[in-house]
């Protein structure tokens, strides 16, 4: 709504009557009007009034309408990073499903959502198992033996990486480890597997596409 300062603020009719045909009075409080309403009429008057701004506050905490630059600050409230690479769009689905996520923390389910949402692939967590040796039972050294039984609170994490390309790998690997350190709960301990699937002619055998010769772990 347009303005016209020869006529003074709207709000000279919330003062006693005296005050009502001075024009300067008039004059003084249009500047104040124009802040709080976004008024037009005067030069470099603010683009919104803060009124306005004030009634949008609760669109900052909605992740569908909050502005482009306060997603990373609403990210940093549950204590994750938005990746670089991600659309838009990705990082507002991601901040929309974060909380109730992040009530699951320090749980299995919890860090295999997670790993999907920030990777895009599939882990897998087993749990320590009580396979103390026995012959014919748990024999294979190195693989489903061990001597007094499982390590207590430690788990595998395990991620098929269908590209083995080595800067992709590499940046991965660190996502998933940051996120592994940071959800999982303070007094377990953990592996992570990443692996590939092995050559086979025919089906996995296109070099330096999806054929590793190898450890992905490194």
């Amino acid at each position: 709504m347009a303005i016209d300062p020869r006529q003074g603020s709207s709000y000279l009719q919330y003062l006693p009557g005296i005050f009502a045909d001075d024009p300067l009075l008039g004059r003084f409080l249009l500047a104040f009007e124009q802040v709080l309403t976004g008024l037009d009429g005067s030069e470099g008057e603010p683009a919104r009034g803060l009124e306005e701004i004030i009634a949008a506050i609760p669109e900052l905490f909605d992740p569908s309408a909050t502005p482009r630059e306060f997603l990373d600050w609403l990210a940093s409230w549950v204590a994750l990073g938005l990746r670089a690479d991600w659309r838009e769009d990705q990082q507002r689905d991601f901040l929309a499903s974060i909380v109730p996520l992040y009530r699951r923390r320090g749980t299995k389910q919890n860090l295999i959502s997670l790993l999907k949402i920030y990777t895009g692939l599939e882990p897998e967590i087993s749990e320590g198992e009580n396979t103390v040796f026995q012959i014919g039972a748990h024999s294979t050294v190195g693989i489903d033996t061990q001597i007094n039984g499982s390590a207590p609170h430690y788990f595998r994490v395990t991620v098929t990486v269908p590209n083995p390309d080595p800067a992709t790998l590499q940046r991965q690997n660190r996502i998933i480890r940051a996120l592994i350190e940071l959800e999982k709960p303070a007094h377990t301990a953990f592996d992570y597997y990443p692996k590939h699937t092995t050559m086979q002619i025919g089906v996995h055998s296109r070099i330096g596409v999806d054929t590793l010769i190898g450890d992905l772990a490194h």
